[in-house]
Order: C-alpha cells, then sequence, then structure tokens
C-alpha cells in the first residue's frame, strides 16, 4: 500500500480555501502518474507544533503508481511548487503539502526520503484519516497497525473530521 498525506492551510487561486487547494491537488494526481486508490475523509488540525497559524485541512490517500519511491517524492514535490509551496522556516504554513507517509511497507533512508515517514506515528492529523481508509496497515517498522498508533496518542492534539 502507498500512502500520501495531503494538508493545506493556505489558499493558491483559483482554488478559494485550503481544502479546495488540496481537492484541486489531488485531482492533479493521475495526470502525474498517480491513481487515488481511497480517499479519507477531510479533517481540520491545529498547527504542529501549536502555534498561531490557521489550522490545516489533513486527508489521507492510498495510491497507485508505476513510480518508485524517490521518484514518486520527486512528482510530489513539483505538485507542492505548482500549487504555490514555497519552502521555508520549517512547519510553516503551506499552499499544499503532499507527504510520502508509506511505500508497500519499506524502509529506506537516504539523504531525500525516509520511509515510512519519520514522524506519522506521532501525528493525529496523520492517524485520524489513515485509520478511516486502512486501520490494519501497520508501521513498518514498529508493528503496531493505524488503529493501535492512534490510540496510544495524547487527546491534546486536537483535530476534527469535516462535513462530506
Amino acid at each position: 500500500m502507498i500512502l500520501i498525506g495531503i494538508g493545506s492551510n493556505l489558499v493558491h487561486p483559483p482554488a478559494h480555501s485550503p481544502r479546495a487547494t488540496a481537492e484541486a491537488a489531488l485531482a492533479a494526481l493521475p495526470a502525474a502518474g498517480i491513481r487515488v486508490v481511497a480517499l479519507s475523509g477531510w479533517y481540520s488540525s491545529e498547527p504542529v507544533p501549536v502555534s498561531d497559524q490557521l489550522w490545516f485541512v489533513n486527508a489521507v490517500a492510498a495510491v497507485a503508481t508505476g513510480l518508485a519511491p524517490e521518484a514518486l517524492l520527486s512528482r510530489l514535490l513539483r505538485l507542492e511548487v505548482e500549487f504555490g509551496r514555497i519552502r521555508g522556516a520549517r512547519n510553516a504554513a503551506r499552499t499544499l503539502d503532499l507527504d510520502l507517509l508509506d511505500y508497500d511497507s519499506r524502509r529506506c533512508e537516504t539523504a531525500t526520503l525516509t520511509l515510512p515517514h519519520p514522524r506519522l506515528h506521532l501525528r493525529r492529523f496523520v492517524l485520524e484519516p489513515l485509520s478511516e481508509i486502512a486501520p490494519a496497515w501497520r508501521h513498518p517498522r514498529l508493528g503496531l497497525t493505524a488503529a493501535e498508533l492512534l490510540a496510544g496518542l495524547p487527546s491534546s492534539q486536537q483535530v476534527e473530521r469535516l462535513d462530506p
């Protein structure tokens, strides 16, 4: 299973909201050689670490692609730029964040790619939507399911499911 985290807390025109920006990015995936197989609902989440930024809109998608992990990450980063992402300070507000969370349970650590995503097990805004589409998914390093990881998180991270 290949999993991508989607997030946004800034608008990229012509979108009128961060959610619309993220939905437009999802619609652009097939042209990049990435087919969405399953998509969670949308969630609103406070920034991590907590700050005065606008809250994020997040989802998780299971995807299919013929791209190797590094090539997939490269395409995701290119899409972020196409949607106005400017990389500056770490954890800054952004128009689009596309994270490669897992690629068929591979374990990898290079200068540009770490699989599974090194912080996914610590983030409610990832585990809530991930548990929705793949509760039995197992973390390749920790061996725990998405549901087990979610149950182990402190309730202090604020995440709310949005209406469809």
